[in-house]
């Protein structure tokens, strides 16, 4: 039976570049970095969770570069990590809003793939 998502992984240009923005910005920790054929297998998790983020981009994909990403980041407080994120340089393309259901922000890493901060 499944049990989790074992990763997700987040299309790059360049590989350096988003490990430093996913890392440098939003503080996610390094679990893998070795080589993968003509890339490298960097794999990343955000501290205390167990899906693990992959900056990697298979053959013929590149044209997923950049757009949004069918998936969505959880924060306690959105206003607040919006806030912090902020300040660390994260570029956001939507502020906090709230709904009746929830609060959300929108975000973009250096490649332009951009993802939704929502509350649980």
């Amino acid at each position: 039976m499944i049990k989790a998502v074992k990763f997700v992984s987040i299309p790059t240009r360049d590989q350096d570049r988003a490990l430093a923005f996913w890392t440098g910005k939003l503080a996610f920790r390094v679990v893998t970095d070795q080589p993968f054929g003509e890339q490298r297998w960097i794999e990343l998790r955000i501290p205390g969770a167990e899906t693990a983020f992959v900056l990697f981009t298979p053959e013929g994909h590149e044209d997923r570069i950049g757009g949004f990403m069918n998936m969505a980041f959880s924060a306690d407080d959105v206003q607040k990590t919006y806030e912090e994120l902020t300040a660390r340089g994260v570029e956001f393309v939507q502020p906090p809003k709230t709904e009746s259901w929830r609060t959300s922000a929108v975000f973009k890493d250096p490649d332009g793939n951009v993802f939704a901060l929502s509350s649980k």
